[in-house]
């Protein structure tokens, strides 16, 4: 898929930089950024993200917002002063300055009020795309001491900045539950310290969802914050990528699991990944998702090239994409909607996660990591993601060099992305999974970025369709326009010709 930036003619494939509306300019001047997408049928997605707009237009119509963007608009014809005054309506034709969701770069040393705890790197699993490949790695279990430190870090960081609430995330390149000992202890020392501070705490965890009774009761009891369980859909897609170690499969104790989470009215989301040899099925895994169990969130992925799976054949092909599609009209079945990390039309930042807004993760060992991926000293970007180390007697020192990157890895600082119509939603995507695939070199695009592009592209057609098929409008501002109505905006006017259903 081909796509054009600032306006770029129809007849050509080129960026085009959106000029700012000029005080006192006689013509009108387009005063967004305003991405066109082909689509088929001579057809055109028009979207400007930073007002929250998008509708499908003609080819005569992109070439009018065209010379809007080159200041070289001629009043004249009733089609195009019409156009334009429904652009002006729309904010995108003499609208002021746009914000851009450029948050500003932290400084100093990192203040965070939530923790995430990387509790082991054992697993009760031994699945062939396990990005961590356990039960191959060294085995390490954090201690309660490790664990105590940095709630007790982030619980003073929330007084000191005035914070209502700290958080206690569990997670690793293992199963947190197999430290079930520092897991229940440090869960009820940031309940007992934060209350001692006058603070509340949530606590989640991500689970493979292998657990016992009495462990799946104190998960409903103690995580407030929820669960996101790794599950694969159909049973035998499950068994055949997640067994056990001692080789059976892990459906029948996970759908245990999710049953008992359901029936305790639980709060948990279900992670899919998605292996290139079960791409085909993936629509059939999200229907048996829907129709068995209630999860508050479904996050289709397709496998890492990482761990054990570092050269398996990928799963990032035209392939998922469509079986994407299939797999998200049969959620829509059941009231459901899937999502893709980097595709989050409704979100608008430069930032893909945490690592530049100094997550605070900490390895077995109690060390500092931004990565959920990089959990351990011995990942190949350790050097990149981990940068800080318990201080002598409390709290911890940061290498300022290493936060300094990490706090630059925002969308503005990416060439590739800049023309790119999705990069206020995706952000760069994962900067972890840049650097496994393309090296530490600058980001030259992977086929992610196709699949980001192309999910989309979808997400706006739906929001346009579900708006009543001719624009859909979400302004930034919060300030809502009738704007998908046969006569719309606040000066009334008409949706103009070129704009299609």
């Amino acid at each position: 898929m081909k796509w054009f930036t600032g306006s770029g003619r129809a007849s050509v494939d080129r960026p085009l930089e959106v000029l700012d509306e000029k005080p006192g300019s006689p013509r009108p001047s387009l005063s967004a950024q305003v991405f066109g997408v082909p689509l088929e049928d001579s057809r055109y997605l028009v979207y400007a993200p930073l007002r929250g707009v998008a509708f499908v237009a003609n080819a005569a119509a992109v070439n009018t917002m065209a010379d809007l963007a080159e200041s070289s608009f001629d009043p004249g014809t009733d089609s195009a002063d019409s156009l334009v005054e429904w652009l002006r309506a729309l904010g995108l034709v003499d609208g002021g300055p746009e914000p851009h969701p450029t948050e500003g770069r932290l400084v100093g040393d990192p203040k965070p009020t939530a923790v995430t705890l990387f509790l082991t790197t054992a697993c009760n699993l031994r699945c062939t795309y396990c990005y961590a490949a356990t039960g191959e790695t060294p085995t390490k279990y954090m201690t309660f001491e490790t664990a105590k430190r940095g709630i007790d870090f982030v619980v003073s960081n929330a007084r000191e900045r005035g914070a209502d609430h700290v958080q206690v995330n569990y997670h690793g390149g293992g199963e947190p539950t197999v430290n079930w000992k520092t897991m229940t202890q440090s869960r009820a020392y940031a309940r007992g310290s934060a209350a001692r501070a006058g603070i509340e705490v949530t606590a989640a965890m991500a689970t493979n969802g292998v657990l016992n009774d009495r462990q799946i009761d104190w998960v409903v009891g103690n995580l407030n914050g929820g669960a996101s369980v790794s599950f694969d859909g159909l049973p035998e897609v499950q068994d055949t990528h997640r067994a056990t170690i001692g080789g059976g499969g892990s459906s029948r104790q996970v759908m245990h699991t999710l049953r008992r989470f359901d029936d305790a009215g639980y709060s948990y989301g279900i992670r899919v990944t998605v292996t290139h040899d079960q791409i085909t099925r993936l629509a059939d895994s999200i229907e048996f998702i829907c129709s068995q169990f209630c999860p508050q969130r479904i996050q289709v992925e397709p496998a890492y090239q990482l761990g054990r799976w570092r050269t398996a054949p990928s799963a990032e092909t035209e392939e998922f994409i469509d079986a994407y599609r299939e797999a998200q009209s049969r959620a829509g079945g059941y009231g459901q909607e899937i999502q893709y990390s980097a595709a989050r039309v409704g979100v608008l930042t430069n930032h893909f996660c945490g690592i530049t807004r100094d997550n605070f993760s900490l390895s077995a060992d109690g060390n500092v990591s931004a990565c959920f991926e990089a959990f351990s000293e011995d990942n190949e970007f350790a050097d990149i993601f981990f940068y800080g180390k318990p201080a002598k007697d409390s709290g911890y020192r940061f290498d300022r060099s290493a936060l300094e990157h990490l706090r630059s890895q925002t969308v503005e600082h990416h060439a590739l992305c800049q023309g790119c119509f999705a990069k206020w939603n995706c952000a760069g995507d994962c900067y972890h999974k840049s650097l496994s695939v393309n090296g530490r070199g600058e980001f030259p695009g992977s086929e992610r970025c196709h699949i980001t592009r192309e999910l989309v592209k979808d997400q706006l057609l739906s929001r346009i369709a579900a708006s009543g098929g001719l624009v859909w409008h979400q302004p930034t501002d919060g300030e809502a326009y009738p704007l998908c109505q046969p006569q719309t905006g606040r000066s009334g006017p008409a949706v103009p010709e070129g704009v299609k259903t």
